[in-house]
């Protein structure tokens, strides 16, 4: 057959966004019929994609977005398998235009996000496969959040790899945003101590009877230190506890928040690939399984 026209490669390569010889190739199995082609990379891009489907995402980012009147806001945590990718231009934009559109949507999980269609006329799903196939690597949609602010919203992004969204009522515009980077710094689970788990009060309740026994302390000397130990511990997860990051180490998030008049509805926050168990490769005993063959 006649040699397919480097001119013909191009173009479907911007039809389809993927590498040059893999079009090529494509072009050479259908007798270099573009339409086929296109058709035949479309049925591949599937199959790719659900290989890809069965490898770790641990790394990724944050797309984040909120309204211009700060009264509603999403977060999205969207996962690749490297950080490399997770640096690539159409795969940011890709969680930032999903972030956007789950401020506009209410829907409640990835399954219906999936569903929903982008601005290109696409629907989210349909883009993720493209990009999977682009980039040859896993995409998934991991978790998502959307806030309606009984305050103001602000939002921070550490980098692309913390996420923070933080309603804030009363005090001045620039205090939601330091707010929002002091939770992604210190990383709190609640606002108030009385918002802690009872499971986690538990757990520390029986560390410090613990540290309490390995120090000899008993009777009511012992409970006092233990009830102590446990404040304390309790305080140093919650926001209002916490010393201010952007302080002289002395002032608390409660007290600087009294100062402006203002107070926290509440917050959220995503750090990428947090509980997500990443592969790591035994070179050692692949070299050694070889060696066997």
């Amino acid at each position: 057959m006649a040699e397919i026209a480097a001119s013909t490669v191009m173009e479907l390569r911007q039809r389809t966004g993927l590498g040059m010889m893999e079009c090529k190739k494509a072009l050479t199995e259908c007798g270099g019929d573009l339409a086929k082609a296109e058709d035949l990379l479309r049925i591949k891009s599937g199959a790719k994609a659900s290989k890809a489907a069965s490898r770790i995402a641990a790394e990724g980012v944050i797309g984040l977005f909120v309204t211009p009147e700060a009264k509603v806001g999403a977060m999205i945590e969207v996962n690749c398998e490297t950080d490399f990718v997770a640096k690539n231009d159409d795969f940011r934009a890709f969680a930032g235009e999903i972030a956007k559109l789950v401020a506009h949507h209410a829907v409640a999980d990835v399954a219906a996000l999936s569903a929903l269609t982008l601005g290109s006329g696409e629907t989210v799903e349909t883009r993720r496969v493209a990009l999977v196939q682009k980039i040859g690597e896993n995409i998934a949609l991991r978790r998502f959040v959307r806030r309606e602010a009984k305050g103001r919203l602000a939002s921070y992004v550490h980098g692309t790899k913390i996420g923070v969204l933080v309603d804030v009522t009363g005090g001045p515009d620039t205090l939601g945003k330091d707010i929002a980077m002091h939770v992604a710094a210190f990383k709190p689970i609640t606002v108030e101590k009385s918002q802690v788990p009872a499971d986690v009060v538990a757990k520390e309740r029986e560390i410090a009877l613990a540290q309490v026994a390995e120090d000899g302390k008993t009777g009511g000397m012992a409970a006092k230190i233990v009830e102590g130990k446990v404040n304390k511990a309790i305080s140093a997860m919650t926001l209002s506890g916490q010393a201010f990051v952007k302080g002289d180490g002395k002032q608390t998030v409660e007290q600087l928040l009294k100062a402006q008049g203002a107070s926290v509805n509440g917050f959220e926050i995503y750090v990428v690939g947090e509980g997500i168990e990443k592969k790591r490769d035994d070179f050692a005993a692949e070299v050694a399984a070889m060696a066997k063959v």
